[in-house]
């Protein structure tokens, strides 16, 4: 047996053992995915057709270029710069991680169709400071990006992610030395970093016939003192809370208020059932990501983040909105940045 076909019988007989695999697929404890939305999908494809909106922006965004701020050493040990959608690089005492990375112009299985990006990415990946470790949280198209892993393949970076996603980064030319597939409450040490993976309620799938026969996680991510959370892309669901009780307190919530839909609360939080999920976890800084690059959802684009500013205000809950490529200590940081509005205009 060659070394391919032993990896993919390793694969499927770690999937059988997870407690998420049902029935020959990966399934959420509550039963939830996209086929079952809340109500009929008729109001929602009535709004695809009819809503009119900005569902893009009306101009170009502030991007920054963070170059000059990663030739200094952190402060605090904690800097982030959101690069876009949830592609963020994590400096944690030293060390750093880059989530779901998508460096293509579209967020597409191909190059000529697809939701394209509405900004520039603020650094090339030849311009990133050496990594230690990547994280994917699952493997749709707007968070695996396969020209961004084929090019990260090439620099030998590890890379962590849910069980079954591995046969997704061997195709793309990752060394599978280089690959750890983690199930749920599963932890690892990578490139000095501790990766725990924790539940969240999604699905995956990269075609017709591949749903869900790769898992999705949230993330714990944890440095010698720094520990974040990122929430990958999950509804609202009881088990949040004891994420925040098992794992917490976090020095940074990263969590996903973007491409979202009522009809779709499932498997998407969107910005109030983002500030209720943050309160689950523990509270801390928040950091909206999945917003603000794509199109990839029926809302203006600039919606969620109004939106969560709004709830976060009248809640009290402490929130970050840097610019797209400013890296920033999340402890520098006094109030969040409204800097789309300078792009959307009056609403």
């Amino acid at each position: 047996m060659n070394d391919s076909r032993r990896r993919k019988g390793l694969r499927l007989e770690r999937a059988r053992a997870s407690a998420q695999f049902k029935d020959g697929k990966f399934q959420n404890p509550s039963g939830a995915g996209p086929a079952m939305p809340k109500g009929s999908t008729l109001p929602v494809l009535g709004e695809f057709f009819f809503r009119r909106g900005r569902r893009e922006p009306p101009g170009p965004l502030p991007v920054v270029r963070p170059h000059e701020a990663w030739d200094r050493p952190s402060d605090t040990g904690l800097r982030v710069t959101w690069l876009g959608h949830s592609t963020v690089l994590l400096e944690l005492d030293g060390r750093r991680v880059l989530t779901d990375p998508v460096f293509g112009e579209r967020a597409s299985p191909v190059s000529f169709a697809g939701p394209l990006r509405f900004h520039p990415v603020p650094a090339a990946l030849d311009e990133l400071p050496p990594l230690d470790a990547v994280l994917l949280s699952h493997d749709h198209f707007d968070h695996l990006c396969a020209p961004t892993i084929e090019a990260l393949a090439r620099t030998r970076v590890p890379v962590v992610t849910p069980l079954g996603v591995g046969a997704h980064l061997e195709a793309l030319g990752v060394d599978p030395a280089r690959i750890t597939e983690l199930d749920w409450h599963e932890r690892a040490e990578v490139g000095g970093v501790r990766f725990t993976a924790t539940p969240s309620q999604h699905f995956s799938g990269r075609g017709p016939t591949s749903r869900n026969a790769t898992l999705w996680a949230s993330w714990v991510i944890e440095a010698e003192r720094r520990k974040v959370f990122f929430s990958g892309d999950t509804g609202l669901f009881p088990e949040l809370e004891d994420i925040g009780r098992r794992h917490g307190p976090f020095d940074l919530v990263m969590l996903e208020v973007g491409a979202y839909h009522p009809a779709w609360g499932t498997i998407h939080l969107g910005p109030e059932n983002a500030l209720t999920a943050f309160e689950m976890l523990g509270g801390g800084t928040l950091l909206p990501v999945h917003w603000g690059t794509f199109n990839l959802a029926l809302h203006d684009w600039d919606e969620p983040a109004e939106t969560l500013l709004s709830l976060a205000t009248e809640r009290r809950a402490r929130i970050v909105t840097p610019r797209i490529g400013a890296a920033f200590e999340p402890e520098r940081v006094e109030a969040p940045t409204p800097w789309w509005r300078a792009v959307a205009g009056p609403r």
